[in-house]
């Protein structure tokens, strides 16, 4: 009977054992304090943090090279999924342009929590009051606007700006379009050192509120709730320029299959929650939640897609 069990042991696969954190988790955050991905770090540790069981959770900004340097960084924690780093679509184009040589099937993709869409506008006294001049500068003369974004080119940001272009009928690589590391180009753009900021729709709507800012449009593909509510969209202007800029996490390469799971379960908690819900109304997100294997698919598919925009942007030669 002992021989028996021995050997109907020895042919059952063994059960894969759960995982849970056992130590600090720490995210961090591809871009500086105060932006839309830290915003996006400081919600999620907030909400995870009131999960039972959850051990501390910290945030950690590393600025720098259009997000390459955090995750740079999150790679050297190999298989530890106590790891984490908030996660953008210059995941996917820094390596078409050539900005870094960490492709996201180097790291493993956890979840896309939420979408936010772009938001262009320009300081409450400058002669470009609408969407409507803003294009007839463009076709008059592309590089007669500066546009101001942040942190790289390539990402969602330069993406709008190409639609934009293609709307007047110009060349996309014709436009004039100054790189800032983040807060620094809004206070530009306000003090009138660039004709016209391009940035995330969070940011723009309190600027918007307190009159300090013309907004163009926004690239949502209908009115945005809540206090977005009043600010209209480059397609009820005619213009055909709707783009969503993801937002997700990330956690270093090798996790295994029970790692996923818990994230996959805790992330789906946090989203599904009241809330989160009233989090994304406040800060103008879209939730639109996708759990690890799902972001994996939609990475593999966006892929192609932003390597073709960005060859028309003209910023990549691959």
């Amino acid at each position: 009977m002992m021989l028996m069990c021995v050997a109907i042991c020895a042919t059952t696969p063994l059960q894969a054992q759960p995982w849970t954190p056992t130590r600090n988790i720490e995210i961090t955050v591809s871009s500086g304090a105060g932006g839309a991905a830290d915003r996006e770090a400081r919600e999620l540790q907030r909400h995870l943090q009131a999960l039972p069981g959850m051990p501390a959770i910290t945030v950690n900004n590393r600025p720098g090279g259009g997000g390459s340097i955090a995750w740079s960084s999150l790679n050297q924690h190999q298989g530890d999924a106590h790891w984490l780093a908030t996660m953008n679509v210059a995941l996917l184009t820094n390596p078409i342009i050539g900005a870094s040589t960490l492709r996201y099937q180097d790291l493993t993709p956890l979840a896309i929590l939420m979408r936010e869409y772009i938001a262009v506008w320009t300081r409450a006294d400058s002669p470009i009051k609408s969407a409507k001049e803003l294009i007839a500068r463009l076709k008059a003369s592309p590089s007669s606007v500066s546009f101001g974004l942040s942190p790289a080119l390539g990402n969602q940001n330069h993406i709008l700006l190409g639609m934009l272009a293609k709307a007047a009928g110009v060349d996309p690589k014709a436009l004039k379009i100054v790189v800032y590391a983040g807060g620094p180009g809004v206070t530009a753009a306000l003090g009138g050192h660039i004709d016209a900021w391009v940035g995330t729709l969070g940011g723009a709507i309190p600027l918007a509120h307190a009159g300090k800012v013309n907004l163009m449009g926004i690239s949502a593909p209908q009115r945005q709730p809540g206090k977005a509510i009043a600010l209209p969209t480059f397609r009820e202007q005619g213009i055909d320029a709707v783009y969503a800029a993801y937002r997700g996490i990330i956690g270093p390469g090798g996790l295994s299959a029970a790692q996923r799971a818990y994230w996959d379960a805790t992330f789906a908690k946090v989203v599904s929650s009241a809330e989160w819900k009233a989090a994304a109304l406040e800060h103008a997100w879209e939730v639109d939640y996708k759990n690890s294997a799902e972001t994996r698919r939609f990475l593999d598919a966006e892929y192609p897609v932003l390597r073709k925009t960005l060859l028309e942007l003209g910023v990549t030669k691959n």
